[in-house]
């Protein structure tokens, strides 16, 4: 008969097999969109950081990188076409030079029914990405399309938008190469020792399902959010777009399969246009 140490023992394999067949499956699945898998509390400052949860669940791998015929633009950037992700706006692939502008900004404004977003896209900190944006707003991608998801933590404020059907798995149908901050603030170190930084109020970032898999999604981040560094920065909301944003926020969340501080806002935001100014 196996004494209680050998059960404790074969018990905890069992529970590391599981957790590796669930981090193969995740790995193997993706969602557009930054959502909330692991929550750790740093003791020592008493800070919650969220990491990235890919999905959808049972699908195959969907990263464009496993598209052998996937098509990839010449220019600078090398925008890749994605032909598996949900895209029911077919806009196709981004201009794409040899010479992608790295200097000035891009003005856009969302306008919204609870107000207007206005954003400065900042070439200097992501050339192709702002690159990616405005040929999307000028192909008025979008239009009609709304804000999806709110989150409220103590580690994490933002609201997420830029998918086209509004569920957290819609795309453009390609994806952008990561353009990842170097300047931001570092924040406390996670239990398994990886890096967090702080995503300051008043940033706008791309979600992502990993590496290089950014698209039209993007969150607006509303107050100070401490995250692993691997989402690019790619403009900043003014002080009206800060406040729109807060009102959004401050109507409430109707609480997600995450928990009451992750879910659709109560108050429902849908951009009715986006355009260049």
């Amino acid at each position: 008969m196996p004494s209680n140490e050998q059960r404790r023992q074969a018990a905890k394999r069992k529970l590391e097999r599981q957790l590796a067949r669930r981090a193969e499956r995740a790995k193997r699945r993706r969602i557009w969109g930054v959502t909330i898998t692991v929550a750790v509390v740093v003791a020592a400052v008493g800070v919650v950081y969220w990491l990235v949860n890919l999905g959808p669940d049972g699908e195959a791998s969907t990263n464009p990188d496993d598209t052998a015929a996937a098509k990839t633009t010449k220019g600078a950037c090398g925008y890749k076409e994605d032909t598996t992700s949900s895209a029911p706006k077919k806009v196709g692939l981004p201009d794409d030079p040899a010479e992608t502008p790295k200097t000035g900004t891009v003005n856009v404004t969302l306008t919204t029914g609870q107000g207007e977003i206005p954003i400065a896209l900042d070439r200097a900190k992501a050339p192709c990405t702002v690159q990616s944006m405005e040929f999307l707003v000028k192909k008025k991608f979008f239009d009609n399309t709304n804000c999806h998801r709110l989150t409220a933590s103590a580690g994490l404020k933002v609201l997420q938008c830029g998918d086209p059907e509004g569920t957290g798995a819609g795309g453009p149908g390609y994806s952008i190469p990561d353009e990842l901050p170097t300047d931001l603030a570092a924040g406390p170190t996670g239990q398994d020792g990886s890096p967090t930084v702080i995503y300051p109020r008043g940033v706008v970032a791309m979600a992502n399902a990993g590496a290089n898999t950014g698209g039209s999604q993007f969150f607006l981040v509303y107050g100070d959010s401490t995250l692993p560094p691997n989402y690019t920065v790619f403009g900043t909301m003014d002080a009206t777009g800060l406040a729109t944003v807060d009102k959004i926020a401050a109507a409430g969340i109707t609480p997600g399969q995450n928990g009451a501080e992750d879910g659709a806002p109560v108050t429902p935001v849908t951009i009715s246009s986006a355009v260049v100014k």
